[in-house]
């Protein structure tokens, strides 16, 4: 299928997606300060730069995109063309190394997709304040 778009206005389109700060990810960070959650971001010492890291207790969090990570992506991969089924499938298996390394590393991961944030932030909130109680003695 070509591109409905001209190159300028594709280019411009692609510029303003962010992959720091999102709404989703601001939604949550929102929630979890007022929680009393207090954490740092995007440390980008470790693998896949995550988006809350609660340092003192091997915390992290992931909030990530539905679709630049895939989520359910063998049910609609059909419908890309090669170019975003190969890069979507590099962004899944660069995943899948980073949190092995992470998890090898000591670390507890809580991952949280966008259409979840969407149903419900205090949700997701409520599971990453149960992994900081489960590892705060």
């Amino acid at each position: 299928m070509a591109d409905n778009k001209t190159k300028a206005q594709r280019s411009f389109n692609m510029s303003r997606i962010r992959g720091m700060d999102t709404a989703p990810e601001l939604a949550v960070r929102r929630a979890a300060y007022t929680r009393g959650l207090r954490y740092r971001t995007h440390n980008m010492k470790l693998p896949g730069r995550p988006d809350m890291v609660f340092a003192g207790i091997r915390v992290i969090v992931f909030i990530d995109g539905d679709f630049w990570h895939g989520w359910q992506f063998p049910r609609w991969r059909t419908r890309l063309s090669p170019f975003w089924q190969a890069k979507i499938e590099r962004n899944r298996k660069r995943d899948v190394r980073n949190f092995g390394k992470l998890r090898r590393a000591g670390w507890t991961i809580v991952r949280i997709w966008e259409h979840e944030v969407v149903r419900d932030v205090h949700g997701c909130v409520d599971r990453i304040a149960t992994a900081v109680a489960r590892h705060t003695t």
